[in-house]
């Protein structure tokens, strides 16, 4: 049964819609400027009817996902590596830092002249989009133990890697999730910034040239499938998180 939550947040969804289309309308609004809603979800129909979508889709997907399990894979077993040493940690704080601190649209273009057009330097720059959110909470989560729990496991005279997989990484789930949450989400954006620069196919490149083209309509519906990409990864991941933690 729906919750009256999910009930009240449909209402709110229908009315905004409404009110837009009305005010559309009512004041005459250029497309240009601002499409109506039921143009967008008409150019929505039409375009996914003709498969024009389709290929863009699937060139995000494949820089989402990859760059996305790339990023997770260092960022996690870097934070696992860094969580068990401070040394590790001091040596590698400036260059993590480093890394993020650097814009990732303006690393672009070297990429592009590393890589080539194809998808590796889309990939690369979602991975780094990545990478820090999963590092942060990796670390955190395996350092946010009780000195109790600690203690009772170094009276057991457990060794540091019964120590780790039987008591922090336990402790540090939850908030590896929560940075995959964060990550998966960035990643859509990381996908669409890596797009912008030197690609002809994805959901960033479509944002592009429905500018030169002046079709703001088209840009409202590109907008509203990464809308909907970012919200269904979030789901799964929540959804993962269920299904892992009840194990």
């Amino acid at each position: 049964m729906m919750k009256r939550t999910n009930i009240y947040s449909i209402l709110l969804f229908v009315g905004i819609l409404a009110a837009w289309e009305i005010v559309v309308r009512v004041k005459e609004i250029s497309k240009i400027i601002l499409p109506a809603p039921s143009a967008i979800g008409a150019n929505l129909f039409q375009h996914f009817q003709s498969g024009y979508f389709y290929p863009h889709i699937l060139a995000t997907s494949i820089e989402v996902f990859g760059g996305f399990f790339v990023g997770a894979i260092f960022g996690i077993g870097l934070g696992f590596l860094v969580a068990q040493s401070k040394t590790v940690r001091e040596i590698l704080q400036p260059y993590i830092i480093a890394s993020q601190a650097m814009p990732k649209l303006a690393l672009a273009p070297l990429l592009v002249l590393w890589f080539g057009f194809g998808y590796t330097p889309k990939i690369v720059i979602v991975a780094l989009v990545c990478f820090f959110p999963l590092f942060e909470s990796t670390v955190t989560g395996l350092s946010h133990v009780s000195r109790e729990k600690l203690a009772l496991f170094h009276s057991l005279r457990a060794t540091r890697t019964q120590t780790l997989w039987k008591l922090r990484f336990p402790t540090a789930m939850p908030y590896i999730f929560s940075g995959l949450r964060v990550a998966v989400v960035l990643s859509v954006v990381g996908a669409v910034i890596s797009e912008f620069i030197g690609a002809n196919k994805g959901l960033g490149a479509l944002i592009i040239a429905s500018q030169g083209m002046m079709d703001t309509t088209l840009m409202f519906s590109v907008f509203i499938l990464l809308t909907l990409k970012g919200i269904i990864l979030y789901q799964l991941v929540n959804w993962i998180e269920a299904l892992f933690l009840k194990i």
